[in-house]
């Protein structure tokens, strides 16, 4: 069995502060080819002090674009998250298993809104 990675976003990030998407993506890059590889990955948000859910979306989201719920379920392991931000990121993973069950679909829909509020 492959042994577990830990990765810690306050050293990947380079502080307490999970609010970019830039920062977000920085964490997903590190996590995508440990996954690729059947490696189980243990996110850890020891000494961050804030997440926003455009962070979490990019960090942990997107994963559900390239990996079944099962995967993620299996290989991701997420610690030091508040019980708030952790309430957080689960609405972030139901939307995104939303998304990604039909992202055509959703974009289509969000298109035809945006220009209906454009007229």
């Amino acid at each position: 069995m492959n042994d577990q990675v830990s990765i810690r976003v306050a050293d990947l990030i380079g502080g307490p502060l999970g609010i970019s998407a830039e920062d977000g993506q920085k964490v997903f890059e590190k996590v995508l080819p440990l996954l690729k590889k059947s490696r189980p990955v243990n996110i850890s948000f020891d000494h961050v002090d804030m997440v926003i859910s455009l962070f979490l979306n990019v960090a942990i989201g997107q994963l559900y674009g390239s990996f079944s719920e099962d995967e993620v379920k299996a290989l991701v392991r997420v610690e030091g998250l508040s019980g708030d931000d952790m309430e957080l990121l689960k609405h972030v993973v139901d939307n995104a298993k939303k998304y990604y069950s039909n992202p055509k679909g959703y974009d289509a829909a969000w298109q035809e809104e945006a220009s209906e509020d454009e007229q």
